[in-house]
């Protein structure tokens, strides 16, 4: 077994399209970012390569490749499941933190753990998603961005 870990941060601009997990979070504001800005899924790919010890998200979706600008990042997470099962592995289970103030997070989890565990190929409980407020401290506190934390157990495929 392989575990990886991954962090990823994005700030708010002008906008109101907010995307976490694959989900459209009506919001305010939006990610200022090259691709969707889903800080969700790019915590959680970075703990998959991580745990495959592949590097991280900048290194295969670099954000001065042009290919990459506004693309869904559900589209990049099946580039790193396709990257486990090439290497040998499948998820065993992830646990992933969202970071915010504001939006509350709850009304969408659902939604997103069975948009990710879709394209991970894997059953929903396999992949757990959870929201926490920082108090109003930090740069989150203050609803300037967002910030997630993914943990990837990663296990060998059953030939």
């Amino acid at each position: 077994m392989r575990i990886g870990q991954g962090y990823d941060v994005h700030a708010f601009g002008v906008g109101d399209r907010l995307i976490l997990g694959g989900v459209h979070i009506p919001f305010d504001r939006a990610f200022v970012a090259h691709s969707d800005g889903d800080v969700l899924v790019h915590a959680l790919i970075d703990s998959l390569l991580g745990g495959l010890g592949l590097g991280d998200i900048g290194q295969h979706f670099p954000d001065t490749n042009e290919k990459y600008r506004d693309c869904d990042s559900l589209d990049l997470l099946s580039v790193a499941a396709e990257m486990m099962s090439v290497h040998g592995y499948c998820l065993g289970n992830a646990d992933l933190t969202i970071v915010a103030q504001r939006p509350k997070m709850a009304p969408y989890l659902d939604a997103m753990k069975l948009k990710i565990s879709a394209v991970l190929g894997c059953d929903k409980g396999q992949v757990n998603i959870k929201a926490t407020t920082t108090e109003r401290l930090g740069f989150t506190g203050r609803e300037e961005g967002i910030a997630c934390y993914a943990t990837s157990l990663l296990v060998p495929l059953v030939v």
